[in-house]
């Protein structure tokens, strides 16, 4: 995965973005941030539908699995008073997450750390919640990953999933997507078989809902104001590089023409 998301220029290169666009790389708000850390179709509207859909708040612990640059670890914190761990395996997301974090002050309620998900140094039964968000499709091992997320939730804690899976058209996915450039480093499994994979892992679905229409018209409402050049500068462009447009355009397609769809879920525990 750090072929694809690995970029030793990325904290620099946020640093002078947030400059550009006239804002205190060390005194920000999530407000600010909106526009760049939201690395999932939906942006923080889907993180907020999520997380509602099963009434979480704060004070509860909750890790956030995959967490790119760390915006749905501030916003759970800053929102629902929750105490968030962010875990990546990009060395970068990490440091620019923790470096975002300080500057909303919001350290003291989330801090981040760079492992790989089948294999984490986290003690037993340590969370409330685990969220996953567009992670799952990166993790060629889910079979450990889904053992590591039983172990370290609570019994009765909860798996919240806001994923992309297969669709029906079994057609090779457009390229690049925001998640993989080359089709080894997807690993989509369709619905049906990423249920089997939970129930194989102990976990109890609770609900489950396909978000393919919402998700599609968000991102046709975002790919128009790219088309018009109305972006801005702190966009995930400055994560993704400079083909995020076109990993825009054949997300859209891949949605529209059935190749992926997206879902969200809620998994427990017993």
């Amino acid at each position: 995965m750090n072929s694809h998301y690995a970029d030793a220029h990325l904290p620099q290169r946020l640093h002078e973005a947030l400059e550009a666009e006239g804002l205190n790389p060390h005194q920000l708000t999530l407000d600010d941030l909106a526009p760049l850390d939201q690395l999932h179709v939906g942006g923080r509207r889907a993180t907020r539908q999520l997380i509602e859909a099963v009434g979480l708040s704060g004070p509860a612990q909750v890790l956030d699995l995959g967490c790119g640059t760390g915006g749905s670890s501030r916003l759970l914190a800053h929102e629902y008073g929750c105490q968030t761990l962010g875990v990546d395996i990009t060395p970068e997301f990490i440091q620019v997450a923790t470096r975002l974090t300080l500057a909303t002050g919001l350290a003291q309620a989330c801090s981040f750390l760079c492992a790989d998900a089948a294999q984490l140094p986290l003690a037993e039964a340590s969370f409330d919640y685990v969220l996953c968000q567009h992670s799952l499709l990166n993790m060629p091992d889910l079979t450990s990953v889904l053992a590591e997320i039983h172990r370290l939730l609570k019994p009765g804690g909860q798996l919240l999933l806001h994923e992309v899976v297969q669709g029906e058209n079994t057609e090779p996915l457009l390229l690049p997507v925001p998640w993989a450039r080359q089709a080894e480093q997807s690993h989509l499994l369709t619905p049906e078989a990423l249920y089997q994979r939970l129930l194989q892992a102990g976990l109890v679905q609770d609900y489950h809902q396909d978000i393919s229409a919402a998700a599609t018209a968000w991102r046709s409402k975002h790919a128009q104001r790219e088309a018009r050049g109305q972006a801005g500068i702190l966009t995930p462009q400055l994560i993704f590089g400079a083909d995020f447009v076109q990993m825009g355009r054949n997300l859209a397609e891949n949605l529209r023409s059935g190749r992926v769809r997206l879902i969200a879920a809620a998994w427990h525990r017993p």
